[in-house]
């Protein structure tokens, strides 16, 4: 029997260009899909934040290059807190999976290995 479960993650751009956007957003992608062994089935929808600094493009558009089109996708701004980390792409995905919260592998890259040391890899 599945469960809806979260799995988080998040990296760090260098700067704010399109190119390295998507290449950021879809290794994190990559990283949340291969690391949880899911598949786009497996997805029921991913949740993206960006730091106020980034206006380059969507992380969404990102993901959809990777295939997930049928995914629901959604993204939004996060909180402009006064020093925090820049340039960072936060992603939530909810995903059915048929194993214990405590198995899921959170992935944090870059710069943004700071923002969770107890779940970074």
């Amino acid at each position: 029997m599945s469960s809806v479960r979260a799995i988080r993650g998040a990296t760090q751009l260098q700067s704010d260009e399109r190119n390295h956007l998507f290449e950021r957003t879809g290794e994190l992608v990559r990283a949340v899909l291969t690391e949880n062994d899911i598949t786009s089935e497996d997805l029921i929808s991913i949740f993206f934040t960006c730091t106020p600094d980034l206006t380059s493009d969507f992380p969404a558009a990102a993901a959809r290059e990777l295939g997930l089109g049928d995914v629901p996708l959604m993204c939004a701004v996060e909180i402009d807190v006064d020093g925090a980390l820049p340039r960072v792409v936060r992603l939530m995905a909810h995903v059915n999976l048929d194993r214990p919260r405590h198995e899921i592998k959170h992935i944090y890259h870059h710069g943004a290995k700071a923002l969770r040391k107890d779940l970074a890899q």
